[in-house]
């Protein structure tokens, strides 16, 4: 799947995915690539936390790891929390409480819980009140283990369990009452919620509180694939999708609060089905067509799931649907693929990438890439390389194999030793540069639309995205957050492009 701290910026030739690519993932993206900050949490607070109004109010500090979906859980559980009276806080010294929203697709996830947690012992010792809670695919996959290992922590939550946050808390403080020190909490007193609503159906209402320009709707959650290298199975549970209505009526809710677009989440978007029946393709095309956006995106997309059908929709609303599309392929070679359990061949994901052009000539695209699966040999690396070559991939997001927890290559014998996979991931990174900056030049004197995001500065700086999902940063103009405007690139890079705002003659 598929990229997050203590703060998380833009870093100027940083190698991580903004999206669901694997986490801890690098990406060939030299210029301006939106980073997840390989060693620290991002801090997912809001810009200008209202201190005055509400000084008296708990405050809360979520720490986040991980994919973009783990970035909306973390919004969802900021919205939830602020109905039961927390407001959100930029630092953990100002909170009443801590959750770190934690990812197992990083190399050693429980030792980064445990170190960022660590951190805060002073902070416990100095206020018995402060509850530390851990959330997200670490939480699922420790459960209790945490606990015993690590006495700061107080609560435990899956990713099943987020909408039980605010009871949660409230009896985790409960239990403090009268507590003068966090040791005199017992073990057995604290409460770890880990369980799987496999039969439950997939409804959720989107809560974001200041959704600005661009949001994330989430259409499914978990994975039934069982790739042998993945843990979302068993952090995430077993694939549901959310009813096509249920998804409109957010959507459309969303716009009416100004938002002009969406990216539409999942671990496997098109392999989404209602419980009308409306497949992927549906779902786009009623959104094209009976909502207010102006943009659609979505991610992450399997292979063996894209057809024809997605693609003519794609391409039939492409006023609204952006022509970007992230096909993650993760090896080019075969044996690979099969060992991976990925349901497709070389020969396979190449005439799916055909199928693609044909129906979408102005496409772009990006992908996932593991270096170093147990038992590739350098022949078969170097299919990898080839591959990416022959696809023309403007951008990849790429990452070492390493051991997880419950899968099965983690079993496999002949693990790539690390310094090969290192080796073979600059291997790669270098080719991919080799052919990406010339490809990236074609931008150069085009004028793209850029919906504008923020203002970088106050001296007419703005930055956006264009239907490319390049990042845009441009000089000119007044008052363009919200706004569609016509951008000529002067300067392109693999993930970001810089230009001038295009005025009319």
């Amino acid at each position: 799947m598929s990229e997050w701290l203590n703060v998380s910026e833009v870093i100027l030739q940083e190698k991580s995915p903004d999206l669901l690519s694997p986490e801890g993932a690098q990406t060939s993206n030299p210029e301006g690539a939106r980073s997840s900050s390989p060693e620290g949490a991002r801090s997912s607070n809001p810009e200008g936390a209202r201190d005055s109004a509400l000084e008296e109010m708990p405050g809360v500090y979520i720490s986040t790891y991980g994919c973009q979906m783990n970035v909306n859980d973390t919004e969802r559980m900021y919205s939830l929390l602020e109905m039961v009276n927390y407001t959100p806080v930029d630092s953990p010294e100002k909170a009443q409480l801590i959750i770190v929203n934690s990812c197992s697709i990083r190399e050693k996830p429980v030792h980064k819980v445990y170190s960022e947690v660590g951190h805060y012992k002073k902070l416990k010792e100095l206020n018995p009140k402060l509850l530390i809670g851990i959330g997200g695919c670490v939480g699922q996959q420790e459960k209790d283990k945490l606990i015993q290992n690590q006495p700061l922590i107080d609560f435990v939550f899956g990713t099943d369990a987020i909408d039980e946050l605010p009871a949660l808390v409230g009896r985790a403080l409960e239990k403090t009452t009268n507590k003068k020190h966090y040791r005199e909490l017992k073990r057995e007193e604290k409460e770890v919620l880990t369980g799987f609503q496999h039969r439950a159906p997939y409804h959720v209402e989107t809560l974001v509180r200041n959704p600005g320009v661009a949001t994330f709707v989430n259409i499914t959650k978990g994975c039934d694939n069982f790739c042998t290298f993945c843990v979302v199975p068993f952090t995430r549970g077993r694939e549901k999708s959310r009813p096509l209505e249920h998804v409109l009526r957010d959507v459309q809710a969303l716009t009416q609060r100004g938002v002009k677009e969406v990216t539409l989440l999942g671990q496997n978007v098109n392999s989404y089905e209602s419980l009308c029946g409306a497949d992927f393709a549906d779902l786009l095309a009623r959104l094209a067509s009976e909502t207010d956006l102006q943009r659609i995106r979505f991610t992450t997309s399997h292979p063996k799931d894209f057809d024809q059908k997605l693609a003519d929709v794609m391409f039939r609303h492409q006023h609204k649907v952006c022509e970007y599309i992230h096909l993650p392929f993760q090896s080019g070679n075969t044996r690979i693929l099969g060992l991976m359990n990925r349901r497709y061949s070389r020969e396979e994901y190449l005439e799916k990438i055909a199928m693609i052009k044909r129906a979408i000539p102005n496409v772009v695209l990006s992908t996932d890439i593991i270096v170093g699966f147990p038992g590739e040999t350098e022949a078969e690396f170097q299919d990898t390389i080839r591959l990416v070559l022959e696809v023309g991939f403007e951008t990849i997001y790429a990452f070492k194999y390493s051991q997880r927890p419950n899968t099965k290559a983690a079993l496999f014998e002949d693990q790539v030793p690390e310094d090969v996979k290192s080796d073979r991931l600059a291997r790669l990174f270098a080719a991919h540069d080799e052919m990406a900056f010339p490809l990236v030049k074609r931008y150069e004197g085009q004028i793209l639309q850029v919906l504008v995001e923020k203002a970088e500065d106050q001296k007419g700086k703005w930055s956006g995205r264009s239907t490319q999902n390049k990042s845009v940063y441009f000089l000119g103009g007044e008052n363009l957050v919200g706004k569609m405007v016509p951008v000529r690139i002067t300067k392109a890079f693999p993930a970001v492009l810089r230009g001038e705002l295009a005025l009319p003659n």
